[in-house]
């Protein structure tokens, strides 16, 4: 006796089976998908395994233009630059947008105008941004030289100095970011429970205490999450840092989304910064994927702690 499936049992008695009629729904956004996402990433693969520069024929080299990477010096300084410049964009936002929650989490009069100030850096476009700061950053015309001499201390090059150029970069990442942060950090003190408050009071704890031992631990979960976002935000930067400096001075603030853009649109060697751009999508889902990790092994943590 043949077999009925799910949908033909389910069917009324008498009552002759039909395929699913969602086939029309699902078929468009199944070509967008395949058009939009998977065509471009299946063919950049494909151009990192060929030597193709604009104006010649293509060559199939394999793997050749990814065994190039660790012997090319710009391409690994790139690399240092695009680790540092993320983990500074990551760290600072995170310290200084959590104490801004803190801060704006207090009720006081003005709060309410002073968030909405507070918040006014992350809605302004990356291009704008860039040319304010960097007439703040001009050494002799500049605002913050200004400022530096008003405290007694010596003006500096910032931008146009290889020791400083990253620093200063991440100073721009930094306030354009750090609202971001302390929204979700907001949104996590606010979720927070009094009673732990109220306890921690009445046995006499400091206002350090209840912080390291109550919101710290408690809001740890919206700060994985502040900094999963930043992180992939910062390793991508690219129109800030271009923008202000091009990579320079030399190279010295040239990250890996630069120098692919380099190798693609000035060089022309398609095949190589496709190889690049494949190993550089590797290198961000590695970073989130060890986010998530360190997610999930803390709440496991907690769990098995709380047990």
């Amino acid at each position: 006796m043949a077999e009925l499936t799910p949908a033909a049992a389910d069917a009324a008695p008498g009552q002759e089976w039909r395929p699913p009629s969602y086939w029309p729904f699902v078929v468009p956004a199944l070509v967008v998908v395949l058009a939009v996402i998977v065509f471009p990433w299946a063919f950049t693969i494909w151009m990192s395994l060929n030597e193709w520069k604009v104006g010649t024929p293509t060559t199939f080299v394999g793997f050749a233009n990814y065994l190039r990477m660790p012997n090319d010096p710009r391409f690994v300084e790139a690399v240092g630059h695009t680790l540092l410049y993320t983990g500074l964009s990551v760290l600072l936002p995170l310290i200084l947008g959590t104490f801004a929650a803190v801060v704006f989490h207090a009720k006081f009069p003005g709060r309410g105008f002073l968030r909405g100030v507070f918040i006014m850096p992350m809605m302004a476009t990356p291009v704008a941004i860039a040319l304010v700061w960097t007439m703040m950053f001009h050494p002799q015309l500049g605002v913050l030289n200004y400022l530096l001499s008003l405290v007694g201390l010596p003006p500096q090059l910032w931008v146009f100095h290889p020791g400083t150029v990253i620093p200063s970069l991440v100073l721009v990442e930094t306030w354009q970011w750090t609202p971001l942060v302390m929204l979700i950090v907001l949104g996590g003190l606010a979720a927070i429970p009094t009673e732990p408050y109220e306890s921690a009071q009445i046995d006499g704890a400091s206002v350090w205490q209840v912080f390291r031992y109550i919101t710290l631990p408690l809001i740890t979960p919206f700060l994985f999450i502040a900094g999963m976002i930043r992180m992939i935000d910062a390793v991508k930067s690219f129109d800030i840092i271009f923008a202000i400096t091009q990579g320079g001075p030399g190279s010295a603030s040239e990250t890996i989304n630069l120098y692919l853009y380099s190798v693609a649109f000035i060089y022309y060697d398609l095949g190589y910064g496709s190889a690049i751009a494949v190993i550089f999508f590797l290198l961000i889902v590695a970073m989130a994927a060890l986010m998530l990790h360190l997610r999930q092994r803390m709440m496991w943590t907690e769990i098995g702690s709380g047990a």
